[in-house]
């Protein structure tokens, strides 16, 4: 077990954990390890590829991710608590450039303000998208611009209470006549679930559990 003392929620320590971690290539993640009896509903030939920033904001002692809503009126994951990130385009020559690119596009965080640290393994999802989470630190003072038609807010929810597995509930739903298994974190008002809570589950399981 990694000690969990307050120095373990800073963006330095955030940063070190990070680079330690060396995952194969080919490993995949995603919502199919929370329902392994539905292997079969992840589409591999009919992936989407994306990409989403990872944002932890040096605030001292006590990082923050940065995370936004989604408008209702997106057409995918509407109106959903989400990291900035979106489909990676043919120009993009990476996911790290989708990442900071749609980022940019999303709440106006220029690249500027952010360290790209690497990314974890592809997150494959069972609204059919292969999703490249990428890792990053984002110094303070930047000013936020969003983009009303995809965005509705921003906000930052502090690193230790997304780590804390006291705050990952395993929840469920009925779809596609099947019970699938998900997290979920509310945090005040936020009700963070889905993709994004299944991201920062992984994230728990590989830097700090």
């Amino acid at each position: 077990m990694v000690a969990t003392t307050l120095s373990a929620f800073t963006a330095f320590d955030f940063r070190q954990r990070a680079l330690r971690e060396q995952a194969p290539h080919d490993l995949e993640l995603g919502d199919h390890l929370f329902n392994p009896s539905s292997e079969d509903l992840i589409a591999r030939d009919r992936l989407r590829d994306a990409a989403v920033l990872v944002p932890v904001v040096d605030r001292g002692e006590e990082a923050t991710v940065l995370l936004t809503k989604r408008t209702e009126k997106l057409r995918s994951h509407s109106g959903q608590i989400a990291f900035p990130g979106g489909r990676i385009d043919p120009e993009d020559a990476t996911p790290e450039h989708a990442a900071l690119r749609e980022t940019a596009e999303e709440i106006g965080l220029g690249a500027s303000f952010i360290d790209v640290i690497g990314r974890m393994p592809d997150y494959l999802t069972g609204s059919g998208y292969r999703i490249a989470p990428v890792l990053a630190t984002v110094r303070p003072g930047f000013l936020l611009t969003i983009n009303q038609d995809e965005v509705d807010d921003a906000f930052e929810v502090p690193l230790r209470f997304l780590m804390d597995p006291a705050n990952h509930r395993r929840e469920s739903r009925i779809w596609q006549e099947r019970e699938r298994f998900f997290y979920t974190m509310p945090h005040g008002e936020r009700y963070i679930w889905g993709v994004t809570a299944g991201i920062l589950r992984t994230l728990y399981e590989r830097l700090y559990a």
